[in-house]
């Protein structure tokens, strides 16, 4: 079924009945509008009707979706519809890659395809990435299984095999995808970059293709969208403190000058503010180097000591309520902040990330919740 929703949407529908989808379900029957999304060049004719032909160099658009993901604006409408793609021109010998409909992966993986024929199997993981969407399930043997009937692949090509993403493999039962679909699947390297080379090897993967860097370039990728999602939280901070010193100069009954106001208010924020930055930056940059597994941990240690820090430089003449408040307030931003990469690095698992989440949120809201009541308390003590 088609959408009229320029690939911001999946357009298959969700069901994994595979008797549901016929083949003019595939996207490659609106060919106009995929001409509009800037990476489809043309067309290839197959046994079951005409596919699109992607292309393999990124342009403007796709770098601009690219900053767009990492700054968190509109993330999750970068999708693109499931179906089977063509690259360069493929015939019924040549190898079908599988991939996710996260427009930032599809592009990962087509623009090291230059110069390979081949074809690209997009599974409907509403905008989710690879290694999020085998643990959520929604890049799962299901789903794999779908696809295969729904694009009828066993008319496409003569062989009977899968190159799956290796961080697929937690949501996919190879054996379980053979048994159903008949579809052998061999599970690629880690990044798209190593696709040729496995390719010539013969679908062998050495040792270096199977490792999951994450250097400090790797830990730092996600930093732009982490302080896209700050902007509101730290807006509302702002004006709860413009508020309090507003109620304090009018409860004072002292001149309410706007110039002072702000000079108070961000004052105020400051702590905060540099609480905020440790936990988006410090914390993944020093990952390695902070004692213990647990995130929250990492930047629970953090926060603390800029708390102290923070207490012996700048409030050491401040009142125990204000102290109280930043030694509350202040590990528990960063706890927080931290605990948002345990879905994005090789540090933990989905059992160890479940597991931090049930210890670390209750005692996080827990010290947030005092925290503000303190800091409340203190404007008027």
């Amino acid at each position: 079924m088609m959408s009229d929703n320029k690939f911001n949407l999946p357009m298959i529908d969700d069901q994994h009945d595979s008797s549901c989808c016929k083949p003019e379900d595939n996207p490659a029957a609106d060919y106009e509008t995929a001409a509009e999304a800037g990476w489809v060049v043309g067309q290839t004719g197959t046994p079951v009707g005409p596919v699109y032909q992607i292309s393999t160099p990124l342009v403007y658009k796709d770098l601009l979706d690219t900053v767009r993901a990492r700054l968190g604006m509109g993330r999750m409408k970068l999708a693109v519809p499931p179906g089977l793609y063509a690259v360069g021109t493929p015939d019924r010998f040549s190898p079908v890659l599988v991939s996710a409909n996260y427009k930032l992966s599809f592009d990962a993986l087509r623009r090291e395809l230059t110069g390979l024929n081949l074809w690209v199997l997009v599974l409907n993981t509403k905008g989710i990435n690879v290694w999020c969407a085998a643990g959520k399930g929604t890049f799962g043997t299901d789903e794999v299984i779908r696809m295969v009937d729904a694009v009828q692949l066993e008319k496409v090509v003569a062989h009977r095999t899968l190159i799956l993403p290796q961080l697929a493999a937690p949501g996919v039962s190879a054996h379980e995808v053979r048994r159903r679909c008949s579809f052998r699947v061999i599970f690629g390297p880690v990044r798209a970059a190593d696709i040729p080379a496995f390719i010539n090897a013969g679908n062998k993967a050495d040792p270096v293709m199977r490792r999951i860097p994450f250097g400090l370039r790797e830990r730092l990728v996600l930093t732009p969208v982490e302080l896209t999602a700050l902007i509101k939280p730290l807006a509302g901070l702002i004006l709860l403190l413009f508020l309090l010193n507003t109620a304090v100069t009018l409860v004072n009954q002292s001149p309410a000058r706007p110039a002072i106001l702000l000079s108070r208010t961000f004052s105020d924020l400051m702590p905060f503010l540099v609480a905020a930055l440790i936990g988006v930056f410090l914390v993944p940059a020093l990952l390695p180097y902070i004692p213990g597994r647990s995130l929250a941990w990492k930047g629970f240690i953090l926060g603390l000591v800029w708390a102290l820090l923070h207490w012996h430089f700048a409030s050491l003449q401040s009142g125990w309520l204000i102290t109280s408040a930043h030694f509350l307030l202040l590990p528990a931003i960063t706890a927080f902040l931290g605990m948002n990469f345990t879905g994005s690095t090789t540090y933990t698992s989905l059992s160890g990330v479940v597991r931090e989440m049930k210890i670390a949120l209750p005692v996080i809201i827990t010290a947030s919740g005092l925290g503000m009541i303190t800091l409340i308390t203190s404007y008027f003590v």
